[in-house]
């Protein structure tokens, strides 16, 4: 049994009418295959080009988003790692810095007041614990006029100087209170931001 009825017969057309191309038409239909050929480039070009463009913008849409969230959880550790530098700084540095200078903030304000009102009595009033740091610095002092006047109800760091009429106050606790406060207030406004 053959197969020929199964396959498609050529033999046909080699009888038909033959085809003929002239030059014209040959170079029409070279024509016409090149703008097919380059119409098809150029639309894998622009759609090529699109794809990409849209790779990149989401590449970098995520790039910038990774970047933020880096940047926010380093800013939150960096937080983290200096709240308890400054809660020491606060509670044990400044005190004791405080302490120490307070010598030297009451002869500011006595030499402010000494150049607005010339020489007059000074009385420097003060908490019993301050007493003697205020009295070693007055032992210092070239102003012969101070007199130094303990008073229990004033608070450790809390001094009043008499000049005259003129009394002005140096509240070392308040100055403190305000450090903290606005520590605080920073790591707090920080949480804020940062949740």
């Amino acid at each position: 049994m053959s197969i020929s009825h199964l396959l498609e017969d050529f033999g046909s057309l080699a009888q038909g009418t033959p085809v003929s191309l002239t030059d014209v038409s040959l170079e029409e239909q070279k024509l016409e295959a090149f703008e097919k050929g380059y119409q098809a480039g150029w639309d894998d070009s622009t759609k090529s080009g699109s794809d990409d463009s849209r790779r990149i913008s989401a590449d970098f849409e995520q790039n910038l988003q990774d970047l933020s969230f880096t940047y926010q959880e380093a800013h939150v550790a960096s937080l983290n790692a200096l709240k308890p530098l400054l809660d020491q700084m606060v509670s044990t540095v400044l005190p004791a810095m405080v302490q120490k200078t307070l010598g030297s903030q009451i002869s500011e304000l006595l030499h402010d007041l000494a150049k607005k009102h010339g020489s007059q009595p000074i009385e420097i009033v003060v908490a019993p614990a301050n007493s003697a740091t205020i009295g070693d610095f007055l032992n210092q002092s070239t102003q012969q006029d101070i007199k130094l006047v303990e008073e229990p109800s004033l608070a450790d760091g809390q001094v009043y100087i008499r000049f005259g009429s003129q009394e002005r106050e140096i509240n070392l606790n308040e100055i403190l209170t305000s450090i903290d406060q606005a520590v605080v207030g920073f790591f707090e406004e920080a949480q804020r931001e940062t949740a």
